[in-house]
């Protein structure tokens, strides 16, 4: 359970300054307990099991529940220079944070360019982003918090939080949302490693194919005009230089023709 200050006993407060400060602490130990149970859930996640799109769902669902005030949590992956917003608690983060996309500034855009959480309690006024703060408005948003996903190769995306009321998140707040965020980037960044990982062996699996194929041909052209398997393989690449066709391809119909000459000698 985090602690600060306002968990500090009030036995010693008098009047309405201690029913104050016991309902502070109250709220910090609601708000405590909300973290906990989302850590706990989080840390059930199996991600191996779930794909990424579904995994920072629940993140985003669990940052939602645990982030005092917030409306709304999206999370938002940077691929190829372009940022997309993968999943949305609620419809309106979808909407708001394309809207950065296209102008190319907001919370979120400064986040990432920035690699720090970026805190806004009046976006609409907020002189860092002109042309997004006034639009803000029109989605019914005052506050957000944003905070990169970083990974070791980099910021890989942020996850971004809204709120409807004016000066909602705080310092404690980038705090509990850095707690969803470490979760979010390792799952993201696990997807890559098992995306490139399927990717090299469907390369590899590719390779030995089309090995297997040229050996074929190399064989049809050595029983067929009695070539050694060199002279065999450099009419391949005779073929493939003049034809302006991948080896592979020149083999392949090398031995769909010897099939089908085979099959035509066949008595019927």
């Amino acid at each position: 359970m985090l602690t600060d200050d306002t968990s500090a006993r009030t036995d010693d407060v008098p009047g309405p300054d201690r029913q104050a400060a016991g309902a502070i602490e109250e709220t910090r130990s609601a708000e405590d307990d909300d973290l906990e149970q989302g850590l706990t859930a989080l840390s059930r996640l199996a991600t191996g099991r779930m794909s990424l799109k579904d995994t920072l769902l629940r993140v985003a669902q669990f940052a939602s529940q645990a982030i005092p005030g917030a409306n709304g949590v999206g999370l938002t992956l940077i691929e190829e220079g372009r940022a997309d917003t993968i999943v949305a608690t609620e419809s309106f983060v979808t909407e708001v944070d394309a809207v950065q996309y296209l102008l190319k500034q907001g919370p979120c855009i400064s986040a990432v360019a920035g690699e720090q959480p970026v805190i806004s309690g009046s976006i609409a006024t907020d002189s860092r982003w002109p042309q997004f703060g006034p639009q803000s408005a029109g989605f019914g948003i005052h506050s957000s918090l944003s905070i990169p996903l970083v990974t070791s190769d980099g910021v890989v995306g942020s996850l971004n939080v809204y709120a409807h009321e004016k000066e909602v998140f705080d310092d404690r707040a980038a705090l509990l949302g850095g707690y969803f965020a470490v979760p979010a980037a390792i799952a993201v960044q696990n997807a890559q490693i098992l995306a490139e990982s399927k990717r090299l062996a469907l390369h590899l699996r590719t390779a030995l194919n089309n090995k297997i194929i040229v050996e074929r041909a190399i064989g049809v052209l050595m029983t067929r005009s009695g070539d050694s398997a060199d002279a065999a393989m450099a009419k391949i690449r005779t073929i493939s230089h003049t034809e302006h066709q991948k080896i592979d391809i020149v083999a392949q119909n090398i031995v769909d023709t010897a099939v089908r000459r085979a099959n035509a000698r066949r008595p019927s």
